[in-house]
């Protein structure tokens, strides 16, 4: 297959509509190729077994990992992140203090990677339940947030709490919950999960001041 190439007018009317609100979670420009800690772990041909190599390739518009003994192409695409903002019947947050790396005591929201075999509100609720104890039926879309340095889009729902206990688990030191003008903004481990909480209190109680800047510690 020949991917088509945009001709200069297409691309700067692309690059006019700019990155989009999910680019306000990463600190990388656009366009720089598969991360480099990524492209150490496809070194080889999972076709042939011979290594890779990135190669301008005419049959593509950006460079591509290839092989050159069989001339298969390895194409890197980001890894789908779902997660949940659970809410208490009270309108409070529930967040938990990661007690995995990255981010190890750090507050974020509940969530992971998503299967291969499970549809987005499958995973959403199945990573909820796992570090929380909580179960949950998500609702809202908050938002979608791109980290391109760990080479994640990260789904954010919102979440109604319809069972379960809030417990401590191995991935999470503990799980409280906060009132929208408590929430633990210096200590958020994730420029997603800040964003995401940001957008969240902006959306259901607009009356809350908040920070104009991240202010936690990204760990990647």
């Amino acid at each position: 297959m020949t991917e088509r190439r945009l001709d200069y007018q297409e691309r700067r009317a692309a690059e006019a509509l700019g990155r989009g609100p999910d680019a306000r979670s990463t600190d990388i420009a656009s366009g720089g190729g598969v991360p480099a800690w990524l492209s150490r772990s496809l070194a080889y041909c999972t076709r042939c077994g011979a290594e890779l190599a990135p190669a301008t390739l005419p049959e593509e518009n950006r460079e591509r990992l290839a092989c050159a003994a069989c001339g298969f192409i390895t194409y890197v695409n980001p890894r789908l992140v779902v997660t949940t903002l659970p809410v208490t019947d009270a309108g409070e947050l529930v967040l938990l203090r990661r007690g995995i790396e990255p981010a190890y005591g750090a507050w974020a929201q509940p969530g992971g990677f998503l299967e291969v075999d499970e549809t987005v509100a499958e995973g959403a609720v199945r990573e909820t339940l796992e570090e929380t104890g909580l179960v949950v039926q998500p609702g809202e879309l908050v938002g979608i947030y791109s980290r391109l340095e760990a080479a994640v889009v990260v789904l954010v729902f919102e979440a109604r709490i319809v069972g379960g206990t809030a417990r401590a688990t191995p991935e999470a030191l503990e799980v409280r919950a906060f009132a929208a003008d408590e929430l633990p903004w210096d200590d958020i481990g994730f420029k997603t999960s800040w964003w995401a909480i940001h957008d969240w209190v902006r959306l259901r109680h607009p009356e809350v001041l908040l920070p104009e800047a991240f202010r936690g510690r990204e760990e990647y």
